[in-house]
């Protein structure tokens, strides 16, 4: 039996090094840029494990819970069903993040006019509606609950209305009645 010639080895390039070394440079000068949407994936992730609030506080402040009215389920236009509660209030009162969460969406829509949107624990959705102006809150922003989001008014469908803010809360499975939540004794 015969054997093939014995070779030499195969040598490593002695670029070997480059392919990594450019990784870690770029990832070292891009982490400024990267750490706060990594650090923002952490937090979703920890929120969306939260369990979902049993209580939660008003979202006006200075309203107290006994002036609360329940308005779930009323009848809209177009054969639509009120999706969340109105909140009256004098016009430019602060409007209050319900719970911790990060500030999905800020803007308006023809229906609630300036809107906010917080997901909040359990990856429920906290929609507040009809507001005057915006709080000093952008999309991104982790707010702490009892946050300014914006400040009650009447805009959107609400035009003409006494000042309000309309408040829904929303699951993966549709919106839920945040009156109960709102009126819970702590």
């Amino acid at each position: 039996m015969t054997y093939p010639p014995a070779t030499d080895p195969v040598r490593p390039s002695p670029l070997r090094w480059l392919l990594p070394a450019v990784v870690v440079v770029t990832a070292w000068l891009a982490w400024p840029w990267v750490q706060p949407l990594v650090e923002r994936a952490i937090y979703a992730g920890r929120l969306a494990a939260m369990p979902v609030p049993e209580v939660l506080p008003v979202p006006v402040q200075g309203v107290a819970k006994r002036a609360l009215r329940d308005t779930w389920g009323v009848a809209r236009g177009g054969g639509r069903r009120h999706e969340g509660i109105d909140i009256f209030a004098t016009r430019g009162r602060p409007v209050l993040s319900a719970t911790e969460g990060i500030v999905t969406r800020t803007g308006t829509n023809r229906l609630g006019g300036n809107v906010v949107w917080v997901m909040g624990p359990g990856r429920q959705m906290h929609y507040y509606a009809h507001l005057d102006r915006h709080g000093d809150v952008k999309p991104g922003d982790r707010v702490a609950p009892g946050a300014v989001l914006g400040y009650v008014g009447d805009t959107g469908n609400a035009r003409g209305t006494p000042p309000h803010l309309h408040y829904g809360v929303y699951t993966g499975s549709g919106a839920i009645n945040p009156f109960p939540l709102l009126t819970a004794d702590r």
